[in-house]
């Protein structure tokens, strides 16, 4: 069984509709994260849509915003940037950069929906050091489709 990093997030509304995120499923890695207000994207649209919250992530831990993947499979909805990143000490307003990906239905997103996930997750900061050349692997610089289908 792989380890679990329990962590308090500190979660303030910034307006009085703004929705909480929760887990859907008792072992699910992503918090809902739900629409503020009400957005209608039409086909191959991008909008910011603001969650009404704000987070206190620990340091040492890092936000990432995804898709879900019922509304991407359903409607076409995601994420330009996903993921998208939110630093420790970031303390604006999440928003989520969504793009309907659909090329002939718009999509009706409703305050309150549920439109990406939130994952909390530990990084290592790393110690940035500059070599004349890198060591070589077995993969060495097979990239974009080496290993085969």
């Amino acid at each position: 069984m792989s380890e679990q990093h329990n962590v308090t997030l500190r979660i303030t509304r910034l307006s009085e509709n703004a929705s909480i995120p929760t887990y859907a499923h008792t072992g699910d890695a992503g918090l809902d994260l739900c629409a503020r207000e009400g957005v209608a994207l039409q086909p191959f649209e991008r909008t910011l849509i603001p969650t009404g919250i704000a987070l206190a992530i620990p340091e040492g831990y890092a936000g990432y915003v995804l898709p879900r993947s019922g509304l991407a499979i359903r409607n076409g909805l995601s994420l330009v940037n996903a993921p998208g990143l939110i630093d420790s000490g970031y303390r604006g307003e999440v928003k989520v950069v969504a793009i309907n990906l659909d090329p002939n239905t718009p999509i009706e997103i409703k305050k309150g929906d549920r439109i990406a996930q939130l994952v909390i997750a530990p990084y290592a900061h790393a110690h940035v050091e500059v070599v004349e050349t890198i060591d070589e692997t077995q993969r060495d610089q097979g990239g974009f489709g080496s290993s085969g289908v």
